[in-house]
């Protein structure tokens, strides 16, 4: 038998969804920074390093984004 779950409300629902928020947040502002840095002439390995990731990562991540726009 499955436990009584309380129903997902209130502050922790409030707070989980402010979570999401944020993630989505900081996820637009790094590909804003990504663009500007590689149209600047950053390569990818800089941009891994100011991110703190490897230069797969951020490469992973971005390229098939920014070769779309032409950069």
């Amino acid at each position: 038998m499955t436990p009584h779950l309380p129903e997902p409300t209130g502050a922790e629902a409030d707070d989980l969804a402010t979570v999401v928020a944020l993630r989505e947040l900081a996820d637009r502002l790094e590909d804003a920074a990504v663009e500007r840095a590689m149209r600047a002439g950053w390569s990818w390995s800089h941009v891994a390093e100011a991110l703190g990731v490897t230069r797969q990562a951020v490469h992973k991540k971005h390229h098939r984004r920014l070769e779309t726009a032409g950069i």
